[in-house]
């Protein structure tokens, strides 16, 4: 794939004789277990040093997955909902967790999930939240904290560095999938503007450049243009301005 990297390039050019830095990592959704896909994954994650926040199906997480995550560190596993089950009404967009559920079932589920995947993952499953096609209704983030987590992760930039209380927000920004046309790459030159501008907001100050710039992939339904693309700009951006980030959990 040969590609224009010239908007982008140019960009980093202007945070590296700015001395800026950029905070960069990278969330995979929808782990269920080892496949091809999830070791190519893994082998990427390792070859670019750049660690996965792997959001795991607690409800679905089977213990092949957590034989395989034991020997690759690269691989940070959170919790993605329970089950990712739409629970939407008809009409709606999708969504595990939408408003009409009743609060004590919702935190149930998203209680269980922690617990199932701290006992079956061990102390490398990091407390952050990833709410099945990033929408959670705002009415559960007052209480997440109170049941263990410490993050939440969805999709566009913060408002805020706090979600609720003691709760962090820590997103992704750019997904290379077209959902709702191909399924396959987004144009390459629209995502290397969106880069770019997203660059040039944290630049200037438009944004904040204190949380992460999150890349968002989706390792099992990635083929080769969405690879091929994903390796190419997570390179570039680590050549360039990007150090490494990994969640760690802190103390409240």
């Amino acid at each position: 794939m040969t590609l224009d990297w010239t908007p982008l390039d140019k960009e980093l050019s202007l945070w590296k004789a700015e001395a800026l830095k950029l905070p960069l990592w990278w969330r995979d959704d929808d782990a269920i277990e080892p496949t091809e896909p999830l070791h190519r994954l893994s082998d990427l994650s390792a070859i670019l040093g750049l660690p996965v926040h792997l959001a795991v199906i607690p409800a679905a997480a089977t213990s092949e997955l957590a034989e395989f995550l034991q020997s690759q560190p690269q691989m940070i596993p959170v919790v993605h909902g329970w089950q990712h089950r739409n629970l939407a009404a008809e009409g709606q967009k999708k969504c595990e967790f939408p408003e009409d559920r009743p609060i004590d079932q919702a935190l149930l589920e998203m209680e269980t999930g922690l617990s199932k995947l701290q006992e079956l993952l061990g102390p490398s499953l990091q407390p952050i939240f990833v709410p099945p096609w990033n929408r959670l209704a705002p009415q559960f983030l007052p209480w997440m904290a109170g049941i263990g987590y410490h993050a939440i992760s969805t999709f566009t930039p913060r408002k805020s560095s706090r979600a609720s209380g003691a709760l962090e927000q820590i997103n992704t920004h750019l997904d290379p999938i077209d959902w709702k046309g191909s399924r396959s790459l987004v144009a390459p030159e629209k995502l290397i503007h969106q880069v770019a501008e997203q660059l040039r907001a944290r630049r200037v100050g438009e944004a904040d450049n204190q949380e992460p710039y999150g890349i968002l992939t989706h390792h099992l339904v990635h083929d080769e243009s969405i690879w091929d693309f994903t390796e190419a700009l997570l390179t570039r951006l680590l050549q360039g301005p990007g150090t490494v980030w990994r969640f760690e959990t802190r103390t409240h």
